[in-house]
């Protein structure tokens, strides 16, 4: 049993390393569009607009610690590989520790049966018995040495996961609140949009181009909601699967948050087969 738990947590943490470096390229490009954006909103909103800097620079802000929540989930996933592979080294050498003592204790029972040959079949028989037990007794003794060790390893292994997971969960939220404020921002803007639009009526050709400036800003901060989302939706993707057993492990009010989280319409009608088809396919078709 110890040595199938290990393999499965080396299964579980492999893909750790490639997750990590996935997760921060796609971080990294969201948080240089969120911050091109912002620039761009400061630069072009009149004397008087400052709520929507503000909620700009919010969204911005979020986006940030979404990407230092991933980085911490990245990290603790690395972890919790290295301590599986602990566990499993420490499996091996107690197995190899084992065959060792099975080796000396089958030479110590032949040495001690050699010489009590010499003086009496009895004698040899005593011998034996004696020498079995000895050896019953150090394997016993071994053996549960071994067993102690790889129970120790298997439990911080174990810990290590739910940390991850955690990590997970956290990362998750911040993105849903990255992505919620990025959607203020973009209503925002469109207001901004819609009287610079009114203003543009009155103005002739200045307004006009005022007009044409602000729904630029608009497609672009919808941009930075859509690049969040899809970022969410990636994310989530892929550090759950490096967590035992996939989406089916999780809870049915934990399978609507996710939904909810990469926009899908999860209401609690639903089944929880009918949710991780939901996510899956969504998560599939971007």
């Amino acid at each position: 049993m110890p040595s199938n738990a290990a393999w499965l947590l080396s299964r579980v943490f492999k893909p750790a390393e490639a997750i990590g470096t996935a997760t921060e390229s796609a971080t990294a490009g969201a948080r240089d569009r969120g911050l091109k954006i912002g620039a761009a909103l400061v630069d072009a909103v009149p004397v008087g607009q400052d709520s929507v800097e503000i909620r700009v620079k919010r969204a911005q802000e979020a986006a940030e610690r979404a990407r230092e929540a991933e980085e911490r989930a990245v990290e603790a996933a690395r972890e919790s590989k290295a301590l599986a592979d602990h566990a499993r080294q420490v499996s091996e050498d107690g197995r190899a520790r084992m065959k060792d003592v099975e080796r000396e204790t089958n030479l110590y029972v032949e040495r001690r049966l050699a010489e009590a040959q010499k003086d009496a079949n009895e004698f040899v028989k005593r011998e034996r018995q004696a020498a079995e037990a000895d050896a019953e007794e150090q394997r016993r003794e071994v053996q549960e040495e071994v067993d102690n060790e790889i129970d120790e390893a298997q439990r911080d292994a174990e810990e290590s996961q739910r940390g991850a997971q955690e990590q997970v969960e956290d990362a998750t939220e911040k993105l849903a609140e990255a992505r919620r404020l990025a959607h203020e921002a973009a209503e925002a803007a469109r207001a901004a949009a819609d009287e610079a639009n009114r203003q543009a009526q009155q103005l002739a050709t200045q307004a006009e181009q005022q007009a044409s400036d602000a729904e630029a800003r608009v497609k672009a901060t919808e941009g930075l909601g859509d690049d969040l989302a899809t970022s969410a939706k990636q994310t989530a993707r892929k550090l759950r699967d490096t967590t035992n057993g996939g989406l089916k492990s999780y809870s049915k009010p934990e399978l609507v948050e996710l939904a909810a989280s990469i926009g899908i319409n999860a209401p609690t009608t639903m089944t929880k087969p009918q949710l991780v088809g939901a996510i899956t396919k969504a998560s599939g078709r971007r």
